[in-house]
């Protein structure tokens, strides 16, 4: 989708007249641009339309042009501008609407979030371009082919050479954050280790980073018995993927991401119900999530030193899988003792955190789609955040905010590290009271094991793994994590 910004609008975009505060339709901008006739009738329709709850309206304009119409309630704020953004585009489509015209003081809501107009283009230019997205690869083409909105004309009188250059940065932001959902939506089969790696090299040439690809025999030397553990059961040989993106100042220490790359997660023989595993080829949702993170950044071509590793494994049974009761010897040297192959993301990213010491970071983040009880403990709302420093987990919570890319920050006590002691083993990959409470702490306490002494995040995406229906995106893989991550990181 093409947006640009304008001080005129074309005749054939469909004008997106937004009502805050009560306020008459005369005061909008776009009101003046329409004629005499359509002005009475759109006086005419606001004057019964108003709802506690908000209104949308798709009023037809002389000449067939229509104007796109929404009342929005008292309590109105910058979550549910975002989801209003969304919506625009989303009825856009609805109603075929091939170009929207858009103001951007609509969604200027003075708010502590975004600070500038500048910042709110951006952000604006990120969520049309994410709603305007439909993972359709797989479905027969409708007669007339699928339809998309085409061109976004955001309004803004000043027209200001910087508003411009951030709804360009806000465009490639969704864009990766697109290709980072077409991914995770990709079915287990085509979407393998090694498809996962090809997808990572193509991302480097097209955008400018360096990716290399350990085979099995090289993380067999490098001892990463996690990796190598989770992945024995399956036929598909486990990768290991490293991207570097190295342009900020030499000697500056970087930041690792670490992405959970579980292809397909059946459970292996601690087997998932079936109704728990139809959606498990998303379990790679963090290492799509850190690939296209390290691609926005690339294209934006921020100076930072940005490392990215994926430990890309599938989970599956045979008579070769790792069993409940193996103990797994890391990178790091510590054992750990298998309770339950089916809490395999941790193993594997075991290995990456230790992998990621080599490169002496300033910081470590992983992103992993990596528990049912973080669902369980936020809803599907916002992703855990486990942080050993606060500051940098309330800004990144900040940038969540701005970007609607939302986190809650969850414990990380010491007390969980009781709870995962092994018995014949370092570490136990689950509670070892097997009690299922607490899960999502004693995951990330699991993980802290494995990176004291760095300054480290863990981000458990698993509630933000599929969009909801109330967000206002198509159905399947959320991109959770890469908005996030690329306004922190630009900053840091």
């Amino acid at each position: 989708m093409k947006v640009k910004i304008v001080q005129k609008i074309n005749k054939n975009a469909a004008p997106v007249i937004v009502l805050r505060d009560g306020r008459k339709p005369d005061s909008h901008p776009f009101f003046k641009l329409i004629s005499e006739g359509d002005r009475a009738n759109l006086r005419a329709f606001a004057g019964h339309a108003h709802r506690e709850d908000g209104y949308e309206h798709v009023l037809l304009l002389s000449g067939g042009r229509r104007a796109l119409i929404f009342g929005v309630p008292e309590g109105f704020n910058h979550r549910k501008s975002i989801k209003l953004m969304r919506r625009v585009i989303q009825l856009a489509k609805k109603e075929r609407i091939a170009k929207v015209a858009v103001n951007l003081e609509d969604f200027n809501l003075s708010s502590p979030r975004i600070h500038r107009l500048e910042e709110l283009a951006e952000v604006l230019a990120t969520q049309l371009e994410i709603a305007n997205f439909e993972f359709v690869k797989y479905k027969e083409k409708p007669k007339g082919g699928w339809f998309f909105v085409k061109e976004a004309q955001i309004y803004e009188l000043r027209t200001r050479k910087i508003v411009g250059e951030m709804l360009k940065k806000g465009k490639i932001i969704g864009e990766e954050i697109n290709q980072t959902r077409i991914l995770s939506n990709t079915p287990g089969g085509d979407m393998t280790p090694q498809k996962l790696a090809e997808a990572a090299k193509k991302a480097g040439r097209q955008t400018g980073f360096r990716v290399k690809i350990l085979e099995e025999g090289a993380i067999r030397k490098l001892k990463m018995g996690g990796v190598l553990g989770v992945s024995q059961g399956s036929d598909e040989k486990p990768k290991f993927i490293i991207m570097e993106y190295l342009k900020g100042k030499r000697g500056d220490k970087p930041v690792v991401l670490v992405g959970k790359g579980v292809t397909f997660d059946t459970g292996g023989l601690n087997v998932k119900v079936g109704d728990h595993m139809y959606e498990m080829h998303m379990d790679m949702s963090g290492g799509a999530a850190v690939i296209h993170t390290i691609a926005a950044l690339a294209r934006l071509k921020v100076k930072k030193n940005i490392i990215a590793l994926v430990p890309a494994v599938e989970n599956m049974p045979s008579g070769g899988s790792y069993r409940p009761g193996d103990l797994l010897r890391t990178m790091s040297g510590k054992t750990i003792e298998v309770l339950n192959t089916d809490a395999e993301g941790r193993i594997i990213l075991a290995d990456a955190l230790e992998y990621a010491k080599r490169y002496k970071p300033r910081l470590v983040i992983d992103v992993a789609t990596l528990t049912g009880a973080a669902v369980v403990a936020l809803g599907p709302h916002a992703s855990a955040i486990f942080a050993t420093d606060s500051k940098i987990s309330g800004k990144m919570q900040e940038a969540g905010e701005e970007v609607g890319d939302f986190i809650w920050p969850l414990p990380l006590w010491e007390e969980y590290e009781e709870d995962i002691k092994g018995v014949f083993g370092d570490v136990a990959n689950v509670s070892v009271k097997q009690d299922h409470t607490g899960g999502v702490g004693t995951s990330a306490a699991f993980l802290r094991q494995f990176i004291k002494g760095e300054t480290w995040v863990h981000l458990d995406i698993a509630p933000r793994m599929t969009a909801i229906d109330s967000e206002n995106l198509a159905k399947g893989a959320s991109g959770a994590s890469v908005a996030l991550l690329t306004r922190f990181l630009r900053d840091f």
